[in-house]
C-alpha cells in the first residue's frame, strides 16, 4: 500500500472546527501528522474532541489553538508558539471562510470587505507568519471555491474565492524557488455548515448542473487536500483543482443564477 508519507510532519488547518476543516484534520491525525488545528472558538470545538492529543516528543496527534485568521497579531502569536516548541511547519491549509449571499445590485463594500477580510487576507496573513517556518518539501493548500472559476451568483464571495486564486499562484511562483508548494482546491456542493443554511431552490438548481448528480462530501474534499500537502504530489504546484463532481467543467453558474430570482 503506497503510504501519503505524513508521519512526523506538522500542519496547520484553519476552520477547523467543523465541516471541511475537521474533516482534513482527522485524516492528516489518522495519516501521522501532528496538526495544530485552528478556530475562533476559545475552547476545542466538539467535532474535534475525539482524536488523539499531540506532544511535542509524539508525532502523530491534535494540538487546538483558538485563532481569528484575520488578525495579524495572531499569527504571530501561533507563528512564536510553533517557534517554541522546536516544530518547523510542513504544511498550511487555508480553510477558514465566510460567505455572503446578497447579489450585484444589493452588495454593499462592507459585504465585499468582511469576506475578502477572512477568505483572502487571512490566506495572505498565514502565508506570511508560516513560510519563514516552512523549508524545502513543504506545502500550501488555499481552499478556494467552483464560485472561484465561475460567474456564481454571490459577488463578494465569488470576488474573493477568485482573488484568492491570485495569491495562490503569485505565492506559487514566489515560494517555488524555496522549495515551498503552493495548490488551491475548488470544492462544489460540498455538505458541510455553511451549505446547510442553502435555500432548496439553491440546492436543486446545483444538483442539476452537477454531472455526478450530487452533493459532495467533506471527506472528498480532505482526500484531495491530503494529497496536496503529501510528498505524493511533490512535482505539483500552482495547480487549481476541482472536486465539485464536475460542476465548473461546463458553467452552469446562469441556470443556477435564474433559479435564485
Amino acid at each position: 500500500m503506497v503510504s501519503l508519507q505524513l508521519d512526523g510532519r506538522t500542519v496547520v488547518v484553519t476552520g477547523a472546527g467543523q465541516g471541511q476543516g475537521a474533516a482534513e484534520a482527522r485524516f492528516l491525525v489518522e495519516a501521522g501528522a501532528r496538526v495544530i488545528a485552528t478556530d475562533l472558538a476559545a475552547d476545542v470545538p466538539a467535532g474535534l474532541t475525539a482524536l488523539p492529543s499531540a506532544s511535542v516528543s509524539a508525532g502523530a496527534g491534535l494540538v487546538y489553538r483558538q485563532l481569528d485568521v484575520t488578525d495579524a497579531s495572531g499569527w504571530s502569536r501561533l507563528a512564536g508558539w510553533i517557534k517554541a516548541q522546536g516544530w518547523a511547519v510542513d504544511g498550511l491549509v487555508n480553510n477558514a471562510g465566510i460567505t455572503q449571499r446578497s447579489r450585484l445590485l444589493d452588495a454593499s463594500v462592507a459585504d465585499l470587505q468582511r469576506v475578502y477580510e477572512v477568505n483572502v487576507a487571512g490566506s495572505l496573513l498565514g502565508i506570511q507568519a508560516l513560510a519563514p517556518l516552512m523549508g524545502g518539501g513543504s506545502s500550501i493548500v488555499n481552499v478556494g471555491s467552483v464560485a472561484g472559476v465561475t460567474a456564481h451568483y454571490p459577488v463578494a464571495y465569488t470576488a474573493s474565492k477568485w482573488a484568492l486564486r491570485g495569491l495562490s499562484q503569485v505565492a506559487a511562483m514566489e515560494l517555488g524557488p524555496r522549495g515551498i508548494r503552493v495548490n488551491t482546491v475548488h470544492p462544489g456542493f460540498i455538505d458541510t455548515p455553511m451549505t446547510a443554511g442553502a435555500r432548496p431552490e439553491f440546492r436543486v438548481a446545483t444538483l442539476a448542473e452537477t454531472p455526478l448528480g450530487r452533493t459532495g462530501s467533506v471527506e472528498e474534499v480532505a482526500g484531495v487536500v491530503l494529497f496536496l500537502l503529501s510528498p505524493l504530489s511533490s512535482f505539483v504546484t500552482g495547480a487549481e483543482i476541482p472536486v465539485d463532481g464536475g460542476q465548473a467543467g461546463h458553467g452552469g453558474a446562469m441556470s443556477v443564477s435564474d433559479a435564485m430570482r
